[in-house]
């Protein structure tokens, strides 16, 4: 395995470091954005509740005859013998099942839901990788300008006493200290965006999951990929949770058809009712339901059976998004590997000697000067690719993972 071990910037005493799985388990943790929309998983289990409510019962309650406008008629005997009181309590039996229906129908969108709310995890999961990669990366540029500037100034300081010697000439010197200074800028630009990479890394696992000083653990490394990409597909359609969702949005539309018919049934609201009249006391039963002559429901059955028709298309679809998000990612896994074995398999080490060459040379009076710069630019350009090319690889796996749906691959 090929890496570039990080020895990072000197930290306080104290200072919190982080693993990738250690900020993949903040950011599901303390995201707001993803805790947002966890609340909907609640939301759609208060609505079983909801759905699973019986109908309340109903009372009335009335009194006729009453002589408001004649008070002194406002005797016992009066009120017994003419005036009519009645008491009923009512309830709505629902038939064909609705409340079933309803509790199934509330029960399968909450087992979407759940698996959209997957969805966004492995989304996030993949944005914290991406940008754990990113801080890697400029903390590996950052050591690597920060040495660059510290081996260079050696140079510098070697021709200032050339020069004092007068075995160079100022313009030589000055062309070497001016050089100093893109080597100077390099540092500067790479703390910089350290500093920028650790904000929007925090920034996903959410600011009061970690400190402000804190810092990452890990090294840029080329992990060969030992799995074949029909493979990585046939995982992806058993684990990615989009099509979980599209895949459980045919029971929800077959829920939600079972519920219109449901609801084409003629409910009956019954009564029971207790009367006073003229001294004389008895009780009545009353049942009314609509007759189904015009509404049977027919709108909203045939619109759920197009919602179904909808959801099959939307499962068929995902399956080819799965698909090709793998095959996508699969090629970009491979073409990053590729560019990452060019370097390792000798462009590296020529960068290397070549420098070392110019430098031995130009030291001992065997090279020009420009000679020396044009390989110290080189050296420099060829490593900051390397890194660069590193970044991407580990970026290319994180969105091989997002695309099969996982955290982790053989």
């Amino acid at each position: 395995m090929f890496a570039l071990w990080l020895s990072g910037t000197i930290l306080a005493q104290g200072t919190t470091r982080i693993s990738l799985d250690q900020a993949v388990d903040l950011a599901l943790a303390h995201n707001h954005a993803l805790l947002a929309t966890r609340t909907l998983i609640f939301q759609n289990q208060a609505q079983e509740i909801t759905a699973n409510l019986r109908p309340n019962p109903t009372l009335s309650a009335d009194s006729q005859f009453l002589p408001f406008f004649s008070p002194q008629d406002f005797t016992g005997d009066n009120l017994n013998q003419l005036q009519q009181f009645d008491l009923g309590i009512g309830y709505l039996f629902e038939r064909g099942h609705k409340r079933q229906r309803r509790l199934q129908a509330a029960r399968d969108q909450t087992a979407v839901t759940k698996a959209q709310v997957a969805d966004a995890e492995r989304t996030l999961v993949f944005n914290v990788g991406q940008q754990f990669v990113a801080v890697l990366l400029a903390e590996s540029t950052l050591e690597f300008a920060q040495q660059d500037l510290k081996d260079f100034q050696q140079t510098v300081d070697i021709g200032e006493a050339q020069l004092k010697a007068g075995a160079i000439g100022e313009g030589d010197y000055l062309k070497i200290k001016l050089q100093l200074l893109q080597f100077q800028t390099d540092v500067s630009s790479a703390r910089l965006a350290r500093v920028q990479a650790l904000v929007g890394l925090r920034q996903s696992l959410g600011f009061n999951a970690v400190p402000e000083d804190y810092d990452v653990v890990g090294d840029l490394a080329y992990v060969p990929l030992k799995v074949g990409l029909e493979d990585l597909q046939a995982r992806a359609l058993r684990e990615r949770p989009d099509f979980r969702a599209a895949d459980l949005g045919i029971a929800a539309a077959r829920s939600q058809i079972l519920l219109a018919k449901a609801n084409a049934k003629v409910d009956v609201n019954g009564e029971y009712a207790f009367s006073h009249v003229a001294g004389s006391t008895s009780a009545s039963l009353f049942a009314n339901f609509d007759l189904p002559f015009f509404n049977r429901n027919q709108g909203e059955i045939a619109r759920t059976g197009y919602a179904l028709t909808q959801a099959e298309e939307q499962q068929r679809a995902a399956s080819d998004t799965v698909v090709g998000d793998v095959s996508n990612a699969y090629e970009g896994l491979r073409s990053n590997d590729e560019v990452v074995q060019l370097y390792t398999s000798g462009y590296l080490k020529q960068a290397q000697d070549s420098r070392d060459i110019s430098e031995y040379a130009y030291k001992r009076g065997a090279a020009s000067l420009l000679d020396f710069l044009d390989a110290e630019r080189s050296y420099r350009s060829v490593q900051l690719a390397y890194r660069q090319a590193l970044a991407s690889y580990m970026t290319s796996l994180e969105q091989l993972k997002e695309a099969v749906g996982t955290r982790s691959l053989p």
